[in-house]
């Protein structure tokens, strides 16, 4: 078994590397060629945080050669910020487990706030390569912390942005954070006042916040936009309201886990806005081209990412595959 590292993580899954990971992970989601059960949270007493439990498998024993299973372990804890910046641990800390389904041994743990930041932002990739016009240029990023970052790489990775808007709370940090984002990527980025200011001019959104109440309507979106929603996974916390749920092509990653933990769905269902038939698909029914991703160029398309542990694993395994490669990470052995 490997052990493998956050920096290993890192330089084994660049983003861009990932999408296409993504893409093979939520096709065989899709098609049944997974379990999944739905994640289950475990209160910490005395603590203000909690474990995420997230079991699953992916591929079948015998009828595939990386069929694998296995579960991930995350610790979400809401940290302080120190001296006006963010905590170095972040609010999510945890490890995934891999094991071979043909043997039932265990092949590696790895880092795993660093991998489920990859292939969060890796999915909502793949989505906007999917859903958004390709002539897109003009990114909005509302919220300014790491999944945030982690998004502006990823919509550059599919699509020539050459404009980022950003949006967050805090005024002063929102503006430290556009300009590391200038800095970084050479684009011009711009702190926004509003979140309707951030995106008036949006050709993509992404909404990357810890909103426990949606923080951008429905009428402030303009026909031909694509919108990822990835900071609200319970079903009590939306980023958008039910207008904005409505006007959409509404695609969710895991229809089960959509039904469950889709706060922003949830509402729309709840006020009598839409039914659960607005799930227009699963991105892997699009990504295996049973279902078009945009119908027309003036259409607004939404993707809402839960993550599912076929994410998790189809990158564990990717990790896994190039560290044996190349002999990194610290291999040990279990059983002797």
């Amino acid at each position: 078994m490997r052990i493998i590292s956050q920096s290993e993580v890192e330089r084994l899954m660049p983003v861009g590397a990932c999408v296409d990971v993504m893409r093979t992970a939520m096709i065989a989601t899709s098609a049944g060629d997974v379990n999944l059960p739905i994640r289950q949270f475990m209160p910490v007493p005395g603590a203000a945080g909690k474990m995420a439990i997230m079991p699953g498998s992916l591929g079948t024993a015998g009828k595939s050669d990386d069929a694998c299973f296995g579960i991930k372990l995350v610790c979400k804890y809401e940290r302080p910020l120190i001296d006006g910046k963010p905590d170095p641990l972040g609010t999510h800390v945890g490890m995934v487990m891999l094991f071979d389904s043909i043997k039932g041994v265990p092949l590696a743990m790895i880092e795993g706030s660093s991998l489920t930041a990859i292939r969060t932002s890796a999915a909502s990739a793949l989505a906007t390569q999917l859903m958004a016009r390709e002539d897109s240029t003009r990114l909005a990023i509302i919220g300014n912390g790491e999944q945030a970052a982690r998004h502006v790489d990823a919509m550059m990775a599919v699509r020539p942005i050459d404009h980022i808007n950003v949006w967050g709370r805090d005024p002063d940090r929102a503006r430290a954070f556009a300009a590391s984002i200038a800095e970084r990527t050479g684009r011009t980025t711009t702190a926004q006042a509003t979140p309707d200011d951030a995106v008036a001019n949006a050709d993509i959104i992404c909404t990357t916040t810890s909103a426990k109440e949606p923080i951008l309507t429905g009428a402030a979106l303009k026909p031909g936009q694509h919108i990822n929603l990835v900071g609200a996974a319970i079903p009590t916390s939306a980023e958008v309201d039910s207008e904005a749920v409505k006007r959409s092509r509404f695609v969710v990653d895991y229809r089960p886990a959509a039904m469950a933990a889709a706060g922003e769905l949830l509402n729309a269902i709840e006020a009598g806005e839409v039914t659960q038939t607005h799930i227009a698909a699963e991105i892997g029914e699009i990504a295996n081209g049973a279902i078009e991703g945009r119908t027309s160029a003036d259409e607004i398309t939404m993707y809402k990412s839960l993550g599912v542990a076929a994410q998790d694993l189809a990158s564990a395994q990717a990790i896994w595959a190039a560290a044996e490669r190349e002999g990194s990470g610290l291999e040990v052995d279990l059983l002797s």
